[in-house]
């Protein structure tokens, strides 16, 4: 039992360990060994050569690079195809990807490094061929990884080839993106106000900078890595809790040897180094077996994590934190084993010799070999009032079950609310059910089909701010009130009303210092600016936070041409045939998705990170539940034997053990729901608030399952320990000290 807690403590801890590295420093190893640019500019179009001029006429600028970026490329293999690929066309200078898988492109034709995310989910060799809409079968020569944007099958595939290979020796006569490089990086919003004024004539620009890309990945990664350091402590908490317990009651069980060994001359020290380094021991050995365990389950769900964000495994960069996990895991039964038999060896060996018990323990009648006498209510509060005889340890046992259940509750929520980002648009505060490519006019014939209960035109636009370039903006505008098509959740001000008004997503109030009041400055992608007073800020998941709903007459007077990309949003009646109306607006209909609707196996993949967590979790609520049945046992053997031959059979002590767990299962439930439901749900809940606002209070579905659990571990430890019992002869327990 003492190996198993040892093993479960380093496997929690190393599990913690390694999702919390790979994602809280994942982007910047990806940046350090992509050589990140600090400004990706995207825009139309445009002769190299006038780009050249207008990214030479800005300040600080170390190096840059100008490509041609070619998206909607169909791909192929002999299993998989898309329409929707992306092909950078890479000439000479930084090339803001690292090569995680043969080499880079060369001058030849035929050539092509493909992102290792497409790689991971078509199955793509190296030596193996892609087909590319217009450039043919092209032969595999590495795997990319460019922490610029998630990859796919988060967003489009992408794949790289050489700007000599496709325009031969001279350079790409047109070019659309460019990765700029900066001497100072604290020079970046500076460089940004200049980028902005000599950057007439091209239109289109839109800027990304290095900050900007790591936004959602670090605030993603912080919800994970703060609910799994909370986990690993609470583990290590109940660990380290059963194992003090576990030794004091080993050495209170050797007290007259210890007098033995004292009174013929062992120092105190000799002592306590024989009980350190059996410890020890048990320990090495456990805690090898539980990091591994914990490596094992997690590392690789994680690493499939980081192929879908572009960002690379830590590799051997997770030694010194394995290795300080492990010390700590073997450092801390040590301890629990040591502090006991220093103060047992620092007693009178007269008093040792008797077997007396060291202080702290239970008090009056608890305290004698003899226990407590039956009472009258039977085994079951017998074996209650066995559980309470060390109330520091019942309060202590029962507080780290409680917090485990909360976070298995918690787990259990957050999985639910997962899947219905993934599943349901209304999670989002999306109301409308399907959309149309049909012009606006249409809205009143769409209107009219059965089971259709508002259509309206949906339009969307980029946008950055005014004021700071690298924010770029998703902006929607409907036609009189938005909230009957979409309605995400009010954190403050008010909707907007008339047409000077907006509600801004909370990632983008946080980003521009936005409040209820404020001044909302934006530039449309095609040139026009549009400022707009905030009415109110909203959570929304869709485009990390920064969005801003309009009203459609001010988006249509700054930029008329933006009706020609307008799509009608449909909302249905209750219980309307989603299909049946589909059928009735002709092929353009689709049905809207989730935030992640191309996200499943981004979700599959946290999935797999909290199924494995909650499992380790689970088996620490089993073992503490085994080992405070165990040194009850230990602890109490004479009383146990005692019943034993007064003809108490195996059901007999079953119940007896029954009341230990009950004195410990049900405040741990307690204090686990409540938890869970008010402090845990809505602290992870306000982690999320920036994106959306989730409902991460455990249902009474989740609650029940979680109860189950918990009751099937106490069977599970009843049976383990009485078991153990049975084995035992009763001579032998009555002569224990």
């Amino acid at each position: 039992m003492t190996g198993l807690g040892i093993a479960l403590a380093a496997a929690m801890l190393v599990a913690a360990l390694v999702v919390s590295d790979s994602l809280g420093l994942g982007f910047d190893r990806a940046a350090h060994a992509a050589h990140l640019p600090d400004v990706i500019v995207r825009f139309d179009l445009q002769d190299t050569a006038r780009v050249r001029e207008r990214i030479a006429a800005l300040p600080d600028v170390a190096a840059y690079t100008v490509r041609q970026e070619v998206t909607g490329a169909g791909f192929e293999t002999a299993g998989n195809f898309a329409d929707n690929g992306a092909v950078e066309i890479v000439g000479r200078g930084r090339r803001g990807y690292a090569i995680v898988g043969g080499r880079d492109v060369s001058g030849r034709p035929g050539e092509v490094v493909v992102e290792r995310g497409l790689a991971a989910a078509w199955g793509l060799k190296l030596g193996g061929t892609l087909d590319i809409d217009g450039l043919g079968d092209e032969r595999i020569v590495g795997f990319s990884e460019s922490p610029d944007n998630v990859s796919y099958p988060l967003a489009v595939p992408r794949v790289y080839v050489s700007e000599a290979a496709v325009y031969g020796a001279g350079r790409a006569p047109r070019v659309n993106l460019a990765d700029i490089w900066l001497r100072d990086p604290r020079n970046l919003d500076e460089v940004l106000v200049q980028a902005r004024s000599t950057s007439y004539g091209l239109r289109g620009v839109r800027f990304v900078t290095r900050s900007g890309v790591r936004v959602l990945l670090d605030q993603a990664a912080g919800i994970v890595i703060d609910l799994l350091v909370a986990l690993s402590l609470i583990a290590l908490a109940t660990a380290a809790a059963m194992l003090a317990a576990s030794a004091r009651a080993e050495v209170q069980r050797r007290l007259r040897g210890i007098g033995v060994r004292r009174a013929v001359g062992a120092s105190r020290g000799y002592l306590v180094s024989v009980q350190a380094l059996e410890a020890a021991f048990v320990a090495a050995p456990a805690a090898t077996i539980g990091a591994l365990g914990g490596l094992l389950a997690t590392y690789g769900p994680t690493t499939r994590l980081l192929v879908l964000l572009n960002e690379p495994a830590p590799g051997s960069a997770l030694a010194p934190a394995l290795a300080g996990a492990w010390l700590g895991a073997v450092a801390i039964p040590v301890l629990a084993a040591a502090w006991p038999a220093w103060r047992a060896a620092g007693r009178p060996p007269v008093a040792l010799l008797r077997g007396a018990e060291l202080s702290g323990g239970a008090r009056g009648r608890a305290r004698s070999g003899r226990g407590p006498a039956i009472p009258r209510a039977g085994l079951t509060v017998l074996g209650a009032r066995l559980a309470g005889a060390h109330r520091v340890r019942l309060v202590a046992t029962a507080a780290t079950l409680g917090f485990s259940t909360a976070f298995v509750l918690l787990m259990l929520a957050l999985a639910s609310a997962l899947s219905s980002l993934e599943t349901d648009p209304g999670a989002l505060g999306r109301r409308y059910q399907l959309t149309a490519n049909l012009p606006a006019s249409a809205a009143a014939h769409v209107r009219s089909i059965a089971g259709v209960q508002a259509a309206a035109p949906r339009y969307e636009a980029g946008a950055v701010d005014s004021f700071s370039l690298g924010e770029t903006i998703d902006v929607i505008a409907y036609p009189g009130d938005h909230t009957i098509f979409e309605a995400p959740p009010l954190v403050s001000g008010a909707r907007l009303h008339g047409a000077h008004e907006a509600e801004v997503g909370l990632g983008l109030a946080q980003a521009l210092g936005l409040t209820p009041g404020s001044t909302l400055a934006i530039e449309l992608a095609s040139g026009p600016e549009l400022r707009l007073r905030v009415a109110g800020v909203v959570s929304s998941l869709d485009h990390d936070g920064r969005i801003a709903y309009v009203p459609a007459q001010a988006m249509l007077a700054a930029d008329p041409g933006t009706a020609d990309g307008a799509q009608l949003a449909v909302r249905l009646k209750p219980g309307a045939s989603a299909s049946a109306v589909s059928a009735a607006l002709g092929p353009s209909a689709t049905p809207a998705t989730g935030a992640v609707g191309r996200g499943v196996p981004l979700v599959a993949v946290l999935r797999s990170i909290l199924r494995a967590v909650a499992i380790v979790d689970g088996l620490v609520c089993l073992y503490a539940l085994i080992q405070a049945c165990a040194l009850i046992v230990q602890e109490r053997r004479r009383t146990v034997s005692v019943l034993r031959a007064f003809g108490a059979g195996p059901s007999a002590v079953r119940r007896l053990l029954s009341g230990a767990v009950i004195a410990l299962v049900a405040p741990a439930a307690l204090l686990g729901i409540l938890l869970e439901r008010a402090l845990l749900g809505p602290a992870l809940a306000h982690l999320a608030a920036s994106y959306v606002t989730l409902s991460l209070g455990a249902s009474g579905t989740e609650i029940a399952v979680v109860l189950a659990g918990l009751v099937l571990a106490g069977a599970v430890a009843v049976a383990w320990v009485a078991r153990q019992i049975a084995r035992e002869s009763v001579i032998a327990g009555l002569g224990a000290s």
